[in-house]
């Protein structure tokens, strides 16, 4: 049966359909890449596609309060009391920049500091996860319709019994990342870019996704319910719960591992 938060979902992969467009629009360019102030890169990409979202959850979602990568850097606070909105619209800036298609678009509802509805949409693969009551994966073209009858329904694997298989960062692997990977029995490891680490992991094709470097709520929230809804789960690294809505951080996360299986 669907629930409100698979249809909350598929609104989002709507939404994220429609501003695969400017982004597409500007990958397919000799763009440049400007700096904010944490030094992080920014392209015409992410500014155009946040627009995009934006307007669509501002029709979709009136009265919800949106927490967005860009808004945020320009001084836009919003009062993330109750339940709240994530967005980063081009997440992997780096990959986008690379031009290697590891990048998304991701779009997270957050409920009791829990992401309980989201998707990463990744417009140069032409691939989207929905994260809600269930998790799927689907084809979707940059501004296309999303097709219920072609999404498949994605669960994490069993703890395989000769080690485990770690998803690391393509651009932020640090030897901290390695150590901890290391303590957990991992025998082998993959790469990938942005929040497609959470979608490999929750498709079945890791079993663990940790990270000790620094991200932003917006970067994580979409990839966790993806994951949440596949049966995996996301903690700090002690096994503490791992939250959101951390307003005294300016939504800085602390280190955290994603899990196909739970804790070990």
């Amino acid at each position: 049966m669907m629930t409100d938060t698979d249809r909350l979902a598929r609104v989002f992969a709507a939404i994220c359909a429609r501003a695969a467009i400017p982004v597409m629009e500007v990958y397919a360019t000799e763009f440049t890449a400007d700096q904010k102030a944490d030094r992080s890169p920014v392209t015409e990409a992410d500014r155009r596609a946040e627009d995009v979202i934006l307007h669509e959850l501002a029709g979709a979602l009136p009265g919800v309060p949106v927490l967005a990568e860009e808004s945020f850097e320009a001084g836009l606070r919003p009062d993330i009391a109750g339940e709240f909105v994530l967005v980063d619209p081009v997440d992997g800036t780096k990959e986008f920049i690379n031009k290697n298609d590891e990048f998304t678009i991701n779009i997270a509802l957050i409920r009791d500091r829990v992401p309980v509805a989201g998707c990463v949409y990744a417009p140069a693969l032409s691939r989207i996860w929905l994260g809600g009551g269930e998790a799927a994966a689907a084809p979707l073209a940059p501004g296309g319709a999303f097709d219920p009858a072609a999404a498949q329904i994605i669960r994490t694997r069993p703890a395989p019994a000769g080690g485990l298989t770690a998803v690391m960062s393509r651009s932020h692997a640090d030897e901290e990342t390695r150590a901890f990977a290391e303590t957990l029995g991992v025998t082998d490891t993959i790469s990938a870019g942005s929040s497609l680490k959470f979608c490999r992991v929750a498709e079945g094709q890791a079993d663990v996704y940790p990270r000790f470097g620094p991200t932003k709520e917006w970067d994580t929230g979409a990839g966790h319910a993806v994951l949440i809804a596949a049966g995996g789960a996301v903690t700090r690294p002690d096994g503490g719960p791992f939250l959101y809505g951390k307003t005294d951080t300016e939504y800085l996360n602390g280190p955290f591992v994603a899990w196909a299986h739970g804790p070990r």
